[in-house]
C-alpha cells in the first residue's frame, strides 16, 4: 500500500507555461545558449524526453521564452497619462531598469539577435530574423505608449526621430550598464528622462510642431522636474556660447 500525495498531473498549455518560465529564470542568470534542456528538465522536475514532448529543441523554447520576455518588456512601458509627463517618463524607466536589472543574460541575448541554438548545435536557420520580429514589436510597442503620452495622434517626421531615437538610446544604455553597472542605475534612469528632454529641445529648434508640444509639455511640469531642470542648463550653456562669441 502506497502513501502520500500523488501530484497532479499539468495539462499541455500548463506544462508549457511551466517550461518557459523555468527557461527564462535560468535565463535571467545566464545567457541562453550556455543553458541546457537537462538544466531545463532538472529545474522543472521532469524528464528530458518529456521536455521534447511539448517542445521539439531548444530553440523553439528558446523563442517561447523571448517572446514571454519581450511581451513583459513591452508592459513595461504602459504608464497611466496622468500627471507631468517627466514624473511618468521616469516612472517608465525604472519599470524597464527592473526587468533589465533582472534579466540581464535574457535582455541581452533579446537585444543582440540571441543566441544560435538548435538540437544539435548548428545555426537555426529563422532564429535572427524572429528575433528581430520580437524586438521590433517591444520597440514599436514603446513608440506607441510615448505617442499616446505626448497626446500626439500623426507625429511630424522630426518628432518620431526623437522618440525612436531616444528608445535606441534607452536600449543601447541599458546594454552598457550592464557590462559592470559601474553608475548607479537611479541615476542613469534620471538621465534617460533628461536626455528625452534635450533631444525634443533640439528638434525643437528646427521644427515648429515640436516647438510647440514642448512649449505645453512645460507647462505641466515642475520647476525641478526631470524635465525643466536639463533644459534650464541647456539655456545656460547657451548663454556661456552666446557670451564667448561676444
Amino acid at each position: 500500500m502506497t502513501t502520500g500525495v500523488r501530484r497532479r498531473r499539468m495539462g499541455v498549455e500548463e506544462r508549457r507555461r511551466q517550461l518557459i518560465g523555468v527557461a527564462l529564470e535560468l535565463f535571467s542568470h545566464r545567457s541562453p545558449d550556455e543553458v541546457s534542456i537537462d538544466e531545463i528538465a532538472s529545474a522543472a522536475g521532469i524528464s528530458r524526453p518529456l521536455v521534447y514532448h511539448y517542445f521539439p529543441g531548444k530553440l523553439s523554447l528558446y523563442e517561447a521564452a523571448l517572446k514571454r520576455a519581450a511581451e513583459d518588456l513591452a508592459q513595461r512601458f504602459d504608464e497611466p497619462r496622468e500627471g507631468p509627463l517627466g514624473a511618468r517618463l521616469l516612472r517608465v524607466m525604472g519599470r524597464f531598469f527592473d526587468f533589465v536589472d533582472e534579466h540581464g543574460p535574457g535582455f541581452s541575448a533579446l537585444m543582440r539577435g540571441g543566441p544560435a541554438v538548435s538540437a544539435g548545435g548548428s545555426c537555426a536557420l529563422g532564429t535572427a530574423s524572429a528575433t528581430n520580429a520580437l524586438i521590433d514589436s517591444v520597440r514599436q510597442a514603446a513608440y506607441d505608449q510615448i505617442l499616446a503620452h505626448l497626446d500626439v495622434a500623426e507625429p511630424s517626421p522630426r518628432l518620431e526621430l526623437v522618440i525612436r531615437s531616444w528608445i535606441s538610446l534607452a536600449e543601447s544604455t541599458a546594454l552598457l550598464w550592464l557590462d559592470g553597472r559601474r553608475v548607479p542605475r537611479e541615476e542613469l534612469q534620471l538621465q534617460l528622462v533628461n536626455d528625452f528632454a534635450a533631444l525634443a529641445a533640439v528638434s525643437a529648434a528646427n521644427d515648429p510642431k515640436t516647438a510647440t508640444l514642448l512649449h505645453t509639455i512645460l507647462r505641466n511640469e515642475p520647476i525641478d522636474g526631470p524635465f525643466t531642470e536639463p533644459l534650464r542648463r541647456l539655456g545656460a550653456l547657451a548663454g556661456i556660447a552666446g557670451s564667448a562669441e561676444g
